[in-house]
């Protein structure tokens, strides 16, 4: 393809959307492309900061038209950089952040370029909220369209469990809504196809009623009792509670004694959506494994959750995704030895307990179709120099052959894997279903930065 803008291509561009055009010779130009990881530099010949739905059709049909390469961009946090492009057009969606909010009906549109903190403290003023993720600058596009694991996930579902409706901006430059009855097919697929099949602009979402939840972070020791028992009490509970288990190194952070930094801990995060009293109790449970090291538990509102954030703050990390149905003792074990034996600057086991409401939905009601799955385990090891990087992966790669029960994936998490790996988020016949649907909606797979579907034609 060809990636160059020349004066003539830069003033009909510019011409046909009512945003921003930000190229290589703008001082604005190294912020705009900047995504969150450390690791990816990408080096588009423009960014186009999109308005609305027209001036997202408008970029696309300028780029078919001169054969540039194009990609879409919402909060930037893609670990596989898709966020990015070399030599072509990002259609930036940041400024699609519009809330349109039915608090007496329960349902919010919102626009795809709105943070998960954004949106959660909008429909938090009313005591209302939609799960996703755990962190707050994830943009909704991304974390929407690929599944959405978060907080509120074992109660309420993922975020395609609460997605009513969505209005996307088709390869042809078409302007659709997808829901349950009109383009049921798309509705379908982009509940966890991501972005394959166009740009989604602006979601609906149902509304769930979360005032004030018993949340937050407690770190424990790291014995194989306490992890075990983590494990344990985090699958018995009720589905009000959600938690997270990072077995990692000890951060240098604010409550947590510097003689900790670097030993091998429990960060356990807590989200109890329910009777406060019995959420003290639930998370009780936690804290009688031994004795916290640091508690932030506390009723807080929802929004809460999403503690502030370090706008420089650009990690490098390689991980690999997965799940396992069974962590064991011996799990539990070669977890700790794995971590105290390493070297890298931060290392972490992140484990996630899934079921209630998300294994609620039958698994051919979405793209999304591991139902079943009980722990969903992400391994990462963080470095600072590309030439330690293959080592650290190494660590990863053996780390999580080990913990992983067979090679599904959650393709929210996945990094620049391989066809293989994308096969693997798709289990069963998902996967020739959404070949399918993309070769209905882009059988030219103008959709190709992501983790792609090569369309069935």
């Amino acid at each position: 393809m060809n990636g160059s803008l020349n004066t003539e291509d830069l003033a009909s561009l510019r011409s046909s959307v009512r945003g921003e055009v930000i190229t290589p010779a703008e001082d604005e130009y190294e912020a705009a492309r900047r995504l969150f990881y450390g690791n990816v530099e990408k080096r588009p010949t423009g960014i186009v900061r999109v308005t609305d739905a027209d001036d997202v059709a408008a970029t696309i049909s300028f780029a078919t038209n001169r054969d540039i390469d194009f990609t879409v961009r919402s909060g930037g946090h893609s670990v596989a950089g898709h966020g990015g492009v070399d030599d072509g057009l990002v259609i930036d969606v940041r400024e699609l952040n519009r809330i349109d909010l039915d608090p007496s009906a329960r349902t919010v549109w919102a626009g795809s370029g709105l943070t998960a903190a954004e949106l959660t403290a909008a429909t938090g003023d009313h005591g209302l909220a939609v799960g996703f993720g755990d962190t707050g600058s994830v943009g909704i596009g991304g974390i929407t369209l690929g599944g959405g694991v978060g907080f509120l996930a074992r109660k309420h579902g993922l975020t395609i469990d609460s997605l009513l409706a969505a209005e996307i901006v088709t390869p042809s430059g078409e302007v659709i809504v997808a829901d349950a009855n009109n383009h049921p097919d798309l509705f379908w697929a982009i509940r966890g196809g991501g972005g394959n099949f166009g740009v989604a602009t602006r979601f609906k979402y149902a509304l769930h009623p979360v005032d004030k939840i018993v949340g937050g972070m407690i770190v424990l020791p790291a014995t194989r009792d306490t992890v075990a028992g983590f494990i344990a009490e985090s699958e018995a509970a009720p589905e009000e509670l959600s938690t997270i288990a990072n077995v990692m190194t000890g951060p240098a952070m604010p409550l947590i004694s510097e003689d900790l930094v670097g030993e091998t801990v429990i960060m356990g995060l807590f989200a109890w959506c329910g009777d406060l009293t019995e959420g003290h109790r639930m998370v009780d449970l936690f804290r009688n494994l031994a004795e916290p090291l640091a508690d932030m538990v506390a009723e807080i509102s929802y929004p809460e959750i999403y503690a502030p954030e370090d706008e420089d703050y650009q990690p490098t990390a390689f991980g690999l995704n997965g799940f396992s149905d069974d962590l064991t003792d011996d799990h539990v074990t070669t977890i700790l030895e794995a971590v105290a034996a390493s070297d890298a600057p931060m290392r972490v086991v992140q484990i996630r307990a899934l079921q209630g409401a998300v294994a609620r939905v039958p698994a051919d009601a979405t793209a999304y179709a591991h139902r079943d799955r009980k722990l969903m385990i992400n391994t990462a090891s963080f470095y600072e120099s590309e030439t330690d990087r293959p080592r650290r992966a190494a660590w990863v790669r053996e780390l999580h052959s080990t913990l992983t029960s067979d090679d599904a994936a959650y393709v929210g998490f996945l990094d620049d894997e391989g066809e293989d790996r994308i096969r693997a988020a798709y289990p069963g016949t998902t996967w020739s279903r959404l070949r399918e649907i993309k070769g209905k909606y882009d059988p030219d797979n103008l959709f190709h930065h992501n983790q792609n579907i090569p369309p069935d034609r």
